[in-house]
């Protein structure tokens, strides 16, 4: 995959993606604190392993602030000594002394409590860590990126986050975009998570992919890719192989587009309108959702059921078996 496809797995040819690769370039090559800013879903630990695999030094290590929780939070970060509490039978490094030489990754720093931001401005600050039970400060040589989908400074100014903290972290910062802001990646990132499957979803398809908005980003693209391909119909993708939203979404497209067609007298050539729509909902059932699109295409298509198929992008035997299965004459 070229260049411009991919830096490390963060793939795309946009616009977005290009200004976002030229930061990781530049990223690499100091070891200031990085800050990744974006939704849930766009890619912050993909981004921080391509910052760190452009310039390799000690190893990587994922700090998830999330799960970071109750009274052994200290301890998971900076370790503690033996007898420094009780059920500490031996010393115990933490993830922070792991990335010793390398990189540690807070991810969702957002999440941190505030008595935890405290000890993690030292870090930031001085480069230096105390564990849990010890005497000293240890001194630590590593380059911290953090990444968070809330916005920190909304968090500072309701006390949530502390200010000082955000603006040691706040030094090299990079934007990440929504997938919704860069659909013509979406047919390249497809093809990534398919790739060995032996398979490509039908241009319909791809259709249907390319209009939705992807509230959960990246990621949510991801596994709807990995669903459709382990739910799989005959051979090639099909419109019953997407998940009940990307259904409920096509079949309010092509309920549109039936409105639109019936308004139009025989012969006559008029400007449809925008076929798509948000979803009211992101749950319907399967078989109600299969039953929906096949029904509207139908209408659509004013029962030419060759027509319908193709608007499906599935064969003529699938529909009618599809028809006889929920009863359509």
């Amino acid at each position: 995959m070229s260049g411009r496809a991919a830096v490390g797995e963060f793939l795309g040819q946009s616009p977005e993606v290009d200004s976002v690769r030229r930061l990781i370039h530049k990223a690499s090559h100091n070891r200031l604190p990085v800050l990744l800013l974006g939704e849930t879903g766009t890619g912050k630990e993909v981004v921080a392993r391509a910052i760190y695999n452009a310039n390799p030094r000690g190893q990587f290590v994922p700090i998830d602030c999330g799960s970071l929780v109750g009274t052994l939070m200290e301890s998971e970060l900076f370790g503690h000594v033996k007898g420094a509490f009780s059920g500490a039978v031996e010393n115990k490094k933490g993830l922070v002394e792991l990335a010793d030489g390398g990189t540690a990754f807070f991810d969702e720093i957002g999440d941190l409590p505030l008595e935890m931001q405290v000890k993690l401005l030292r870090l930031v600050q001085e480069s230096e860590f105390r564990a849990v039970g010890a005497l000293r400060w240890r001194k630590v040589d590593l380059r911290i990126i953090a990444a968070t989908h809330r916005d920190l400074k909304a968090e500072v100014a309701a006390g949530r986050f502390r200010q000082d903290l955000y603006y040691r972290l706040d030094v090299f910062t990079i934007h990440l975009p929504p997938l919704r802001s860069r659909k013509g990646d979406v047919p390249l990132l497809v093809q990534h998570f398919l790739n060995g499957c032996g398979f490509c979803p039908s241009p319909a398809i791809l259709d249907v992919l390319c209009s939705y908005d992807w509230p959960g980003n990246v990621r949510e693209l991801k596994h709807c890719v990995e669903r459709m391909a382990a739910m799989k119909s005959e051979g090639a993708l099909q419109m019953a192989d997407l998940p009940s939203a990307l259904q409920y979404h096509q079949t309010a497209g092509l309920q549109n587009l039936a409105d639109a067609l019936a308004w139009s007298k025989p012969g006559e050539c008029r400007e449809l309108p925008q076929v798509t729509q948000s979803p009211r909902s992101p749950v319907i059932s399967l078989p109600d959702s299969e039953r929906q699109t096949i029904g509207n295409a139908l209408a659509a298509a004013r029962g030419e059921r060759t027509k319908a198929a193709r608007m499906l992008g599935i064969g003529r035997t699938t529909l009618y078996r599809k028809m006889k299965q929920y009863g359509f004459d």
